[in-house]
């Protein structure tokens, strides 16, 4: 009766933490972002669109010795997207005679996991808030 009691115990222990541990598993991808594949697709496209627009804001100081708005990115052709635009994520950018910010913030429906803004400034490093 004692190893009854005792083989119950194990079973449930087991149980409660094979739940923990495939909860915590399937809630998060690397660097916490979602594992929903739609969402990880949309923050990889966000992240590759603000490296490119960070490098069009620096090419453009190189020239000219300022910082543009991402309008005038798009309509000059520095950048080539159409839309400020990806997915959930609405492009913006505040800039400024000595740097810029591009910030991706975050509109559509709540994932988990999903940051609510990224953003790039001139030292070119990624952001999540």
């Amino acid at each position: 009766m004692k190893g009854l009691f005792g083989f119950a115990g194990l079973l449930i222990v087991l149980c409660v933490g094979f739940y923990f541990y495939f909860k915590e598993s399937t809630s998060f991808g690397p660097a916490g972002t979602p594992t929903n594949p739609r969402s990880a697709i949309d923050i990889t496209g966000v992240q590759n669109d603000l490296v490119a627009i960070a490098s069009a804001e620096r090419r453009r100081y190189a020239s000219d010795s300022h910082y543009v708005s991402l309008d005038d990115l798009i309509s000059n052709g520095d950048v080539s997207m159409r839309t400020k635009q990806r997915g959930p994520y609405q492009y913006s950018s505040d800039v400024s005679e000595n740097g810029f910010r591009i910030t991706a913030t975050y509109n559509g429906d709540p994932v988990e996991g999903a940051p609510r803004s990224i953003w790039i400034d001139e030292s070119m490093q990624l952001r999540r808030e």
